[in-house]
C-alpha cells in the first residue's frame, strides 16, 4: 500500500489545482493499509477532510474485506459518494466456492443489507460471470434471483472464457458456447430492467450533477454524473467541473435525463 500521507499529500495537490473529485482506486481496495499500520476506514476520513474535494469514490472493493468501519466512514464522510461497487460474480455458493471468492450467497446478502441500512439511498452496482465451469442452469438462476433481490443499478457482465494456465481452465464439465450465449442474454435483459425500475424511481428528484461536458449523443445537451454515478444527459448551462441541480424528468436503465434548475428558472 502507498503511505497514507503520500495519498492525502497527492489529493492536496489536485485539490489545489480546482479537482472536485478523486477515486481511490485498487485490487481489492479495501484490504488497504495493513501492510503501512493504517486502515482503508482511516484513508477514507482522511481523504474526506481534504479541503475542495466534493466527491470520493473508491473501486473495486472485495465483498470479503469489506468491514463495518469502512460502511460507517462512508455513512459519515461529506465527500464520500452513496455509490459502491461490489463484485457478485455469482449468485450461487456452490459456485463462488469453486471460484475461490471465499464468501456466499448468505453472506454477501447481509452485506447489502448492512450497507443499505447504513447508506438508504445507496446505489449499488456489481460485476456478474455466466458460465463458470460446472455451473448448472439452477445455479444460474440463483444469479437472476440476487439481481433482483439486491437491486442493483448497473453491472459489468462476462461470459467465462478459459485462460490457459488457470485451475478453472482444467475444470470438468465446461459449460457449452450456446449455453452461455443465452445465459448472458437473459441476465441482461434482468439487469437492464432492474436498473430501469432504479433509475424510474429517481424522476421528480433534483440530482446534484458533476458537469463533464457535452451529452456524447446529443451534442445540445450537457452530460455529468450523480453522486449515486449515474450518468446525466441535461438542457442548461455551464462549465465541466461546476456542480449543479439538475430536475429529473425522464429515465432509461443506464441514465437520467433533466434541466439545469438554474437555466430552467432564468
Amino acid at each position: 500500500s502507498r503511505r497514507p500521507g503520500e495519498v492525502v499529500a497527492e489529493v492536496e495537490r489536485l485539490a489545489a489545482e480546482g479537482v472536485r473529485e478523486v477515486t481511490l482506486l485498487g485490487q481489492n481496495v479495501n484490504s488497504y493499509g495493513r501492510d503501512v499500520g493504517s486502515s482503508f476506514e482511516e484513508l477514507l476520513r482522511a481523504v474526506d477532510a481534504v479541503e475542495g474535494i466534493e466527491r470520493l469514490r473508491f473501486t473495486s472493493p472485495h465483498p470479503k474485506d469489506f468491514r463495518r468501519d469502512v460502511i460507517t466512514a462512508m455513512a459519515e464522510c461529506a465527500a464520500v459518494c452513496e455509490h459502491a461497487h461490489l463484485p457478485l460474480q455469482s449468485g450461487s455458493s456452490r459456485v463462488l466456492k469453486a471460484m475461490r471468492r471465499t464468501y456466499s450467497r448468505e453472506r454477501y446478502m447481509r452485506l447489502v443489507a448492512q450497507l443499505r441500512a447504513a447508506i438508504p439511498d445507496l446505489a449499488l452496482t456489481t460485476d456478474i460471470i455466466v458460465g463458470f465451469p460446472g455451473e448448472t442452469e439452477d445455479e444460474f438462476l440463483e444469479t437472476l434471483e440476487v439481481v433482483e433481490a439486491v437491486g442493483f443499478d448497473g453491472a459489468f457482465t462476462f461470459v467465462y472464457s478459459p485462460r490457459a494456465g488457470t485451475e478453472a481452465a482444467a475444470m470438468p464439465d465446461q459449460v457449452p458456447d450456446e449455453v452461455k450465449r443465452d445465459r448472458i442474454e437473459r441476465l441482461v435483459e434482468v439487469v437492464q430492467g432492474v436498473a430501469a425500475e432504479r433509475n424510474a424511481s429517481r424522476v421528480g428528484s433534483v440530482e446534484e450533477v458533476l458537469v463533464e461536458g457535452p451529452s456524447r449523443t446529443e451534442p445540445e445537451l450537457l452530460r455529468g454524473r450523480t453522486r449515486r454515478n449515474t450518468t446525466v444527459n441535461f438542457a442548461g448551462t455551464a462549465a465541466p467541473g461546476d456542480l449543479v441541480r439538475v430536475a429529473i424528468a425522464g429515465a432509461t436503465s443506464t441514465t437520467l435525463r433533466g434541466t439545469h434548475l438554474a437555466a430552467a428558472a432564468a
